[in-house]
């Protein structure tokens, strides 16, 4: 039984039209992404399914979905925030955003979920936006520079309803 939707193989094949046909294993991110939008994570039977499409071994989707921390492989809330601890992003504030966040959100640490199951909170690697740290990604697909902890309150009662 196919797990993936009518739409989600449309884009998927769109993707995959953008490789020769003996390299179609090059859409592997763009495809679990895809497969991430439809679910809100990675099963290991959607994984299964991305690789019968892709027509890879099982095992090197999931090298790529566990390598990568833009890839859920369990349920996060509606909204991951993934916050940058680098050092840049350390030195300009990241660790006092992180901590301002995860109380507001009633959270211990990273990885958690707030308990009304809105917010998931993860650390990240470097984002490339050093200049604009401390930065966030939402969804993995929004970034928010500068993030003081007046701008996470505005972010957590304005946009992340």
């Amino acid at each position: 039984m196919a797990l993936l939707s009518p739409e989600s193989l449309r884009r998927i094949k769109r993707e995959l039209a953008k490789y020769p046909p003996e390299q179609k294993q090059s859409a592997v991110m763009s495809a679990l992404g895809i497969a991430q939008d439809q679910f809100g994570w990675l099963s290991n039977e959607v994984m299964e399914e991305v690789a019968t499409l892709l027509g890879m071994p099982p095992v090197w989707v999931y090298e790529v979905a566990t390598f990568y921390n833009m890839y859920n492989l369990k349920p996060t809330g509606k909204y991951k925030v993934v916050i940058c601890t680098n050092l840049p992003c350390a030195l300009s504030g990241s660790v006092d955003a992180a901590e301002h966040m995860k109380h507001k959100l009633g959270l211990t640490g990273f990885n958690q979920t707030s308990a009304d199951g809105r917010v998931t909170l993860k650390e990240g690697e470097c984002m490339g936006a050093c200049a604009d740290a401390p930065v966030m990604i939402v969804n993995n697909k929004r970034m928010c520079s500068f993030m003081t902890p007046e701008k996470i309150d505005r972010m957590l009662a304005e946009e992340l309803k």
